[in-house]
């Protein structure tokens, strides 16, 4: 049974799932959840069926801390060796968050590849390093393998200029410093839902809504405005990052505050967003639960700056035909899917409530001027998808 491993790795946590070539398709057996690697790790095993069939603390103490990240890759992989015997490893498939312009396409990793893609860690400083750390974690542990990186960014590469480009001098935008967008992956992996939907030419909006959030118009299955900019900072506020925030803000808290570098980037990444605006939690669900006026205020933030974002993007599309719910929240919050569309009822949109409720595929009434959806994503298998097209090119 040949098998390709997909690794997306973040600063103290690595997801990892593996999939079954089969002649209807790849088949995903197991997902791999490893957080906290850097402290107290723990290990989580879903199976095909969703089901959680192992949770474990790991002991990666003897490994050096720059290395947890490779010792948490051999847990995976030597789980796989004694629970999956018939597995034939044939490649790692890896989610690179940044690609820039330079990569639209997922490409084979090889020496030369790592050094274009070092350049991008100042952009995507929580994500990069450690994408690359694995990616040389692979090479070490299983040195004979092919591995295919496939990019964040590369779905928003070609988006119009007047989308792309900041109002600065034009040095720095001819030296990289622009809007690139992320969640590329998942947009992908819906737009080709949509295509097999027979809709994936419609002028549409899709909202990835998670820890990480972002929106996307796509127009004739193309990128061509987003909501996160030159960082994943940008755009909608999220669990813990702020999102759109005038730059005076930052100069400010500099000045009258005393914060450097450090102190700002920390803010603006971790005590921000849900968390910041709650004092509670970073998480939707324990916000609902909350009870909190605090709590209130950021859910319906959220929505509000969704709500914003839908029109400036049906603007982008000069008109709206679809709008896609996906990601944690996108997928599974019918209270905030509610409140954001609440808001969208001047774009002709009817929303079923029950169909809402129920997370139903679609969520709009026959009468509505736009069809609203709610599709799950997978951004695994999506990754394994480009790396069985590549593998067999």
């Amino acid at each position: 049974m040949k098998t390709v491993l997909t690794v997306n790795g973040g600063s103290s946590s690595l997801k990892c799932a593996l999939f079954a070539q089969e002649k209807s398709g790849l088949n995903r057996l197991f997902t791999f959840k490893l957080g906290n690697i850097l402290g107290d790790a723990r290990c989580k095993i879903i199976n095909s069926a969703g089901e959680t069939i192992e949770k474990a603390d790991l002991d990666l103490s003897a490994a050096f801390r720059d290395n947890r990240h490779q010792a948490a890759l051999q847990h995976v992989l030597n789980w796989i060796g004694e629970q999956v015997p018939k597995s034939e490893l044939i490649a790692f498939g890896h989610r690179v968050v940044h690609g820039g312009e330079q990569f639209s396409n997922p490409m084979r990793v090889n020496s030369q590849l790592l050094m274009a893609l070092e350049q991008y860690v100042p952009l995507a400083p929580l994500h990069q390093p450690y994408n690359l750390k694995l990616i040389r974690a692979c090479q070490i542990l299983e040195p004979s393998l092919p591995q295919i990186a496939c990019f964040d960014t590369m779905f928003h590469v070609g988006q119009p200029k007047v989308e792309r480009s900041y109002a600065i001098p034009r040095r720095f935008t001819e030296e990289g410093v622009h809007r690139y967008g992320f969640h590329g992956l998942s947009y992908e992996f819906i737009q080709r839902q949509l295509t097999q939907l027979e809709s994936g030419n419609l002028n549409t909006v899709i909202c990835h809504l998670g820890a990480g959030a972002s929106m996307c118009a796509v127009k004739a299955g193309q990128s061509i405005a987003s909501t996160m900019g030159f960082t994943a900072v940008d755009g909608l506020p999220m669990g813990s990052r702020c999102g759109n925030i005038d730059p005076g803000v930052l100069i400010y808290l500099a000045r009258h505050y005393d914060m450097d570098l450090d102190a700002l980037e920390t803010l603006i990444n971790k005590e921000s967003g849900l968390l910041g605006v709650s004092g509670i939690s970073a998480d939707m669900l324990e916000l609902h639960q909350a009870d909190h006026p605090h709590a209130e205020e950021a859910i319906d933030m959220f929505a509000y700056r969704i709500a914003l974002e839908i029109g400036r993007l049906t603007a982008a599309l000069e008109g709206l035909q679809q709008l896609v719910f996906t990601g944690g929240i996108g997928e599974n919050d019918a209270d905030l899917r509610q409140r954001a569309l609440d808001r969208c009822s001047w774009l002709g949109i009817q929303i079923d409530k029950d169909a809402n409720d129920r997370g139903a595929s679609v969520i709009s009434t026959p009468d509505s001027s736009i069809v609203v959806r709610v599709i799950p994503t997978d951004e695994e298998a999506m990754i394994a998808t480009h790396v069985e097209e590549l593998l067999h090119d």
